[in-house]
C-alpha cells in the first residue's frame, strides 16, 4: 500500500511559480515509478509528469514541457514538480501517483496508489 501527500498548492499570479511536493509513506519509495497528473474544471485527468524510480528518466507533457520540471528525492521518500511561468490554464487540482515498479505510465488509469490533489489556481 502507497500513501501519497500532496502539497504546495496555492492562489498565484500569471508568470508566478510554485513547487509540489508528494511525500510517500511506502517501504522502498525508490522502486515506484510517480506521475503529476491535473484535473482542469470540464476536463478529464490528464499526464503532466512521471520520472521512474531511481530518477534517471522522466518525462513532461508537451503542453508544459518549457515550463515545468519533475524530481524525486528518495531520501524523502517525495517527489516535486516545479511549475515555472504559471498561466490561468495551468488552474487544477494536481494529484501525484504511484505506479507499480518496473513500469512507467502516461494513462492515469494504471496508477493505483494516488493522493488527495492540491489545488493551484493561476489568476491574470
Amino acid at each position: 500500500q502507497v500513501q501519497l501527500v500532496e502539497s504546495g498548492g496555492g492562489l498565484v499570479q500569471s508568470g508566478d511559480s510554485l513547487r509540489l511536493s508528494c511525500v510517500a509513506s511506502v517501504r522502498d519509495f525508490s522502486k515506484y515509478p510517480m506521475g503529476w497528473f491535473r484535473l482542469r474544471p470540464g476536463k478529464e485527468r490528464e499526464f503532466v509528469a512521471r520520472i521512474i524510480g531511481s530518477g534517471a528518466t522522466s518525462g513532461i507533457a508537451d503542453s508544459v514541457k518549457d515550463r515545468f520540471n519533475i524530481s524525486r528525492d528518495n531520501t524523502k521518500n517525495t517527489v516535486y514538480l516545479e511549475m515555472n511561468n504559471l498561466q490561468p490554464e495551468d488552474t487544477a487540482v494536481y494529484f501525484c501517483g504511484a505506479s507499480p515498479p518496473n513500469t512507467y505510465y502516461l494513462d492515469p488509469q494504471r496508477y493505483p496508489y494516488w493522493g488527495q490533489g492540491t489545488q493551484v489556481t493561476v489568476s491574470s
